[in-house]
């Protein structure tokens, strides 16, 4: 179908920025254009906000615990937890960035969700993101007294870069003592070692293009990594039996929706119970865009019904 008209609104209004000279562009100066912006709906209000360090092996991670409003006001740890992961190109954003998201998908699938600030590209390359994603789900896993969680309750979510972070965990803790019960991926990356055919038909004019996704990558790999390491690039892994159930949401104007619907076939061929949507007339990003796109307020609330669903069928 044709672009969203609130889509098209919100792409006329970068329309006349400068472009980006990706030969000159920094990390840092990046990260500077996107705080200038923002001015997006808060999300839903929650019960509670607390910012908490985890524990890593290669030092401690800032991470913030969303707490969803409920009936009588307290949970008593009954509530499952969600870990997510952000967007950004494994260069930018943050915990403050996704807040909304964050807030939404807590309220909606009725979970606790811990939104986690890996470490990010240049200044730490691949595999540190990817290891911080598998290392902060474990100890999530492991700590569900001191996060007041229901222990073995568990999910990932992400989007773009951060769903790559979520399905990389989903894939290395398989076969682990960590129960991940879903995975829920907005448009996420899961191929940086080759480019598909949504690259070049939907690679420019959509907010992110195939040249912004390709600074990404040289920002996020060394000389000589290997692209195609799983945890890398989810969609390269032989074998994905055993892979946590997944809900992935695509856009239909967005470079990164063929490598994503690839990836939700793949995952129903090896028996992984898979949701896919193709959401119709938007963008990459589109669901961070609260109160600006309708869309991002629909798709959060089939999201967070997917998660839900998954997250408590486990106990019944």
């Amino acid at each position: 179908m044709a672009l969203d008209p609130q889509a098209q609104a919100v792409l006329a209004a970068f329309a006349g920025m400068p472009p980006l000279d990706f030969a000159q562009l920094s990390a840092p100066a990046y990260r500077a254009m996107l705080a200038a912006g923002g001015g997006f709906a808060p999300g839903d209000p929650v019960a509670a906000e607390e910012d908490l360090t985890i524990p890593t092996a290669s030092g401690p991670l800032a991470a913030r615990l969303y707490r969803p409003v409920t009936e009588g006001g307290n949970d008593n740890g009954r509530l499952p937890l969600t870990v997510f992961f952000h967007g950004g190109g494994f260069v930018s954003c943050g915990l403050d960035t996704h807040a909304n998201l964050c807030r939404c998908l807590a309220q909606r699938a009725r979970t606790v969700v811990l939104s986690v600030d890996y470490r990010l590209a240049p200044e730490a390359r691949f595999p540190a993101a990817a290891l911080d994603a598998c290392d902060a789900v474990r100890w999530a896993a492991a700590n569900p007294g001191d996060l007041r969680v229901r222990p073995g309750a568990l999910a990932v979510a992400g989007d773009s870069a951060g769903g790559n972070l979520a399905a990389v965990a989903a894939q290395q803790l398989r076969h682990s003592d960590v129960n991940i019960a879903h995975q829920l991926l907005f448009y996420p990356v899961v191929d940086c070692a080759s480019e598909h055919p949504s690259y070049e038909s939907m690679g420019d004019g959509y907010f992110l293009t195939a040249d912004m996704m390709r600074w990404f990558k040289d920002q996020y790999f060394a000389e000589g990594a290997q692209r195609a390491d799983p945890l890398a690039s989810p969609l390269a892994a032989t074998d994905l039996m055993g892979v946590a159930g997944a809900t992935i949401i695509s856009a239909e104007y967005d470079p990164l929706r063929d490598e994503a619907e690839h990836y939700a076939a793949r995952l129903a061929q090896a028996g992984v119970l898979t949701t896919h949507l193709r959401w119709p007339g938007q963008m990459h990003g589109f669901a961070s865009l609260l109160g600006v796109l309708d869309a991002a307020d629909h798709t959060l609330t089939m999201a967070a019904r997917t998660l839900r669903h998954a997250l408590y069928a486990q106990n019944t």
